[in-house]
């Protein structure tokens, strides 16, 4: 149509719904998108927001009859249909329709769904936040949507990260996954500065977006978190940001230092309760380091005696735990209430074994205790240890009785005559001991780290000046994985191989000479180490340089990854800005050097690893490639299937390879001489001409398929 000439728009008219049919031009036969039901409830709420595409109905001489068929608009019309079905909607109501005359009533049908275009989810996110802001709650919104609750929680979440992201997100500048992460923090400000420093650094991904955001607060699953509760702690005024997008046990606790000091409150009331037990001192922490009891004595006590009830339970347990344990011997998974059951069990076991310690009074008014957290959240409870300096001289007679205690310690401010437990925090009153006593203790987690970053350096600087004693410790990690299955032995370097899986499993893959040269390699190799990891080192010290040579090709081998993986990201044809040439390049360039000639190797067409997974003119182009084109044309009237068959007789040492398998950058050998075909098999022979004219009456699109 000429841009100066002036459309016309069709008319608009009210029709009956009862004057009005489902047209057969309706393009739309897949359902997709929303239920008839869920669009019936929407109009019902809304009324109908969409006139629907109609045509007038014509007898045999071109009379309108009027009726008027739907072609566009199918669901709507159907939503209509069931709303009158539950009389919701009177069968003669108006309903707003587009009268449209002339064209095809399948092209507007296709135009109306293709040219519909779905909001941008930062749209989505800003309607559902107005219509929060309107009043309506997440669960109005949800049933006025369609969608579950939480999905209206996270949008409405995204809804209020920072507007300065929303436009980078607009702007194609980020990813939703990366909008999402950024919803883990509600400071706007804190937020735009994260992805400020991402997008310069390039460490924008999700995760690294969390962690940034998070840096400064305790998770929930923290043991101080588990410790205090959540609950106690937004009881107290802290606040705790969620993710609702990813896992995040429980989310984050923001304020710290709130945290910390109701951990401190709850520590230091559970150890003035076992002060009362009469203890010298106790020490509180979080988490005390890895020793802290060197240098002090553990005094020896002894479970406190079981009563007959207790006696009794006891044993009952056990001839519970034996009983479900022989019925369900030859289960493959237990059953989940006898699951839960063993396991109530075994709780209950493990607090009666677990119980208190009973000591002698004399021994407790000399020792101390540990209170702390557990990984789990829950206190824990160290009690008995004596300090150097609270042992009981041993040329006092009176050890045992008392008299050593002085009479100024006192459990009580109000009676002075009894000793008072000394509580202090992360073991500030136990530091008291000489210069040869600290000597002992373990130094800092954090100087341990600086001293070894030195020893890694000047052993990194060492070991590349030690050719042989770096190839055999990286052969070592080598073997350790080809060998060891489930070695513990760990190494200092980090390298390692990682045995690619094939996606899939190609025929006569298992049965292959390069399969059972492999396998007896490493047979041989695994009769030669020793079964024990630990001796692996010394094992390949003994190996001359001949055989750590060896055993090394054969264990570096594993790593290698030459399959052509459509999806991955590092297929053939792809090279890096830089010109770095991809992983099947790289392959290509050991294959030459190697030598590899995948004939040698003993690959050879058959069908089924080739001739009968291409087409025919594939068949054909190898045949005429290895043969010649009598060769070709000898079987060119074939069914596929004999065609194949015929083909792999054809070539059968021919040396023939499909182009994946040819040597790399060596162009495809010419077809060679045309030499005289042999004689088709005696089977191939009969009928050909029935074969023939059957074979061309087929469909192209067939040959295909096949």
């Amino acid at each position: 149509m000429p841009e100066s000439q002036k459309i016309t728009l069709s008319p608009s008219r009210d029709i009956p719904f009862n004057k009005l049919v489902l047209s057969q031009s309706n393009v739309r036969r897949v359902k997709a998108g929303i239920s008839i039901e869920q669009l019936a409830e929407s109009i019902a709420q809304r009324t109908l927001l969409q006139s629907l595409n109609v045509r007038a109905v014509v007898d045999a001489e071109g009379n309108e009859t009027g009726m008027f068929e739907v072609p566009a608009g199918g669901r709507r019309y159907r939503a209509l249909e069931l709303l009158v079905k539950q009389k919701r909607m009177a069968k003669t109501q108006a309903v707003p329709c587009v009268v449209r005359e002339g064209g095809i009533a399948e092209d507007d049908s296709l135009a109306e769904n293709d040219e519909r275009v779905g909001l941008h989810p930062l749209d989505q996110f800003r309607a559902f936040k107005t219509l929060g802001d309107a009043g309506l709650s997440d669960e109005d919104i949800a049933a006025r949507h369609f969608v579950t609750p939480a999905i209206v929680k996270q949008r409405l979440r995204l809804a209020s990260v920072s507007p300065k992201l929303h436009e980078v997100y607009a702007d194609d500048g980020m990813t939703l996954e990366q909008l999402m992460a950024f919803s883990v923090a509600a400071n706007h400000a804190r937020q735009e500065q994260v992805w400020e420093n991402a997008a310069r650094s390039g460490q924008d991904e999700p995760y690294q977006i969390r962690r940034a955001l998070t840096e400064n607060t305790v998770r929930a699953s923290d043991r101080r978190a588990r410790f205090v509760g959540v609950a106690a702690y937004e009881q107290a005024g802290g606040s705790v940001e969620r993710d609702l997008f990813e896992h995040d046990d429980g989310g984050w606790l923001q304020d710290v230092a709130l945290l910390d000091r109701l951990v401190s409150d709850k520590l230091t009331a559970e150890a003035e309760a076992i002060a009362k037990e009469g203890w010298k001192w106790i020490s509180l922490a979080v988490d005390f380091p890895y020793g802290h009891t060197g240098g002090l004595r553990e005094l020896e006590g002894k479970p406190a005696d079981l009563t007959t009830e207790e006696q009794a339970t006891i044993d009952a347990l056990n001839a519970e735990q034996a009983k479900l344990e022989f019925d369900y011997q030859d289960a493959d998974e237990l059953p989940d209430e006898v699951d839960q059951r063993l396991s109530e069990i075994e709780a209950v076991l493990m607090a009666f074994e677990e119980r208190s310690i009973v000591f002698e009074p004399t021994d407790i008014a000399r020792a101390g205790v540990f209170v702390s957290i557990d990984s789990e959240g829950r206190l824990s409870v160290d009690r008995g240890y004596v300090r150097p300096e609270d042992e009981a001289p041993k040329e006092d007679p009176e050890v045992g009785q008392g008299a050593d205690m002085p009479s100024t310690m006192s459990q009580s401010s109000d009676d002075p005559g009894v000793q008072r437990t000394a509580i202090s925090v992360a073991g500030s009153a136990i530091d008291t001991a000489d210069d040869d006593e600290d000597a002992a203790r373990p130094l800092p987690d954090r100087l341990i780290t600086e001293l070894t970053a030195h020893r890694t350096l000047a052993l990194r600087d060492a070991l590349a000046e030690s050719p042989a004693i770096i190839f055999q410790a990286v052969l070592h990690n080598f073997a350790l994985t080809a060998f060891y299955r489930f070695a513990t032995a760990g190494s200092c370097l980090e390298i390692g191989i990682r045995t690619p899986t094939f996606p899939i499993q190609a025929a006569g893959l298992r049965e292959s000479a390069s399969a059972k040269a492999v396998e007896v390699r490493h047979g041989f190799w695994k009769a030669q180490l020793p079964k024990d990891e630990k001796d692996l080192w010394d094992a390949l010290t003994a190996l001359d340089g001949t055989a750590q040579a060896s055993l090394f090709a054969h264990c570096a081998s594993f790593a290698v990854n030459a399959v052509y993986e459509p999806a991955n990201r590092y297929n053939e044809g792809r090279v890096s800005a830089h010109g770095v040439k991809t992983r099947l390049d790289q392959a290509d360039v050991l294959a030459r050097a190697v030598g590899l000639d995948m004939v040698q190797a003993g690959w050879k067409p058959t069908v089924d690893n080739y001739l009968g997974r291409v087409t025919k003119p594939r068949i054909l182009e190898a045949v005429r490639e290895a043969k010649g084109e009598p060769s070709a044309q000898l079987i060119d009237h074939l069914k596929k299937g004999d065609m194949a068959k015929e083909a792999e007789r054809l070539l059968d040492g021919s040396g023939w390879l499909p182009e994946p398998l040819r040597p790399a950058a060596v162009e495809a050998e010419p077809a060679q001489q045309e030499a005289e075909a042999g004689p088709l098999p005696e089977f191939l022979s009969d009928d050909e001409e029935r074969d023939a004219a059957s074979d061309e009456d087929r469909p192209q699109q067939l040959d295909a398929a096949e």
